[in-house]
């Protein structure tokens, strides 16, 4: 084939791609690394240049979030708001997922797109409703009742996602453990789940993301102000420091450090999990 040939091959990247990317890139990352170099600027060097990169180093702007922001309380509080209502969702999708696809039962197929059904329907259609259910039960201002209801706003989502590994399993292995005499729970535990590890772990991670970004919930859930995560404390304090442009960035680089951190580690799990899952669905 002739070079010009070469040149314009189907699908062959070309250089208007790759400034399309690199300038795509560029937008998305400049944000960031603004964030990071005014946390690490001098208070001064912040106001006389607000828009210069690196141009001083300083840890005061950590230090005034740290302490007078009170991020360390709500660091832990995002903790336990995150890790709890994720295990439910992880464990609850994964039992749901493996009854909906492998277990026989009357109704199983409307049940199933009765849970999907949750998909469709907004938060906002029934936050408030919510709300006064929760008072009434005692279950504001409590980790129970807002893990609960983070975990019930992804529960569609991860039941509908894992049910699409189970069902692509294949028959022999449960037929096999059958035979062996195995149970139905050491059929599920021992033969089906280490077979999709990978979704569950993609799942995870996705799901921990949502839930550490959360916003709402903890807002409506917690009138009393207990428990705040840091989405919620970032909020009140730049509702206080609204001239304070460096422990703003501060904070917020305190907020997105941990799931960025969590997502660049994990990156080719949740990518191979999740196209794992879109080619068995």
């Amino acid at each position: 084939m002739s070079r010009r040939g070469r040149a314009y091959a189907p699908g062959r990247p070309g250089i208007g791609r790759h400034l399309t990317l690199a300038l795509l890139a560029l937008i998305t990352l400049f944000p960031v690394v603004l964030v990071v170099s005014t946390t690490l600027k001098s208070t001064q060097d912040v106001r006389a240049n607000p828009f210069g990169l690196f141009s001083s180093f300083s840890l005061e702007n950590l230090d005034t979030a740290w302490t007078v922001g009170d991020f360390d309380s709500y660091l832990l509080n995002s903790v336990l708001l995150s890790v709890p209502s994720t295990l439910i969702v992880v464990v609850a999708s994964t039992m749901a997922g493996y009854a909906f696809a492998r277990l026989p039962f009357p109704g199983r197929t409307v049940a199933f797109y009765l849970v999907v059904f949750g998909l469709l329907v907004p938060f906002f259609a029934y936050m408030v409703p919510l709300y006064f259910q929760m008072r009434s039960m005692g279950l504001l201002d409590s980790l129970i009742g807002v893990n609960l209801v983070l975990a019930t706003t992804q529960l569609s989502f991860g039941t509908w996602f894992m049910r699409a590994f189970f069902a692509d399993l294949p028959t022999e292995l449960e037929q096999a453990g059958r035979m062996d005499g195995a149970s139905e729970w050491q059929l599920f535990r021992q033969v089906m789940v280490p077979l999709v590890t990978s979704g569950m772990g993609a799942l995870a991670v996705f799901t921990f993301l949502q839930q550490w970004n959360n916003f709402l919930v903890p807002l409506l859930y917690m009138p009393g102000g207990g428990y705040r995560p840091l989405t919620l404390g970032l909020y009140l304090f730049i509702g206080g420091r609204s001239v304070d442009i460096g422990p703003l960035a501060a904070g917020t680089l305190i907020t997105i450090l941990p799931v960025v951190v969590l997502y660049v580690v994990l990156q080719r799990q949740v990518t191979a999990g999740f196209l794992s899952g879109a080619v068995k669905g």
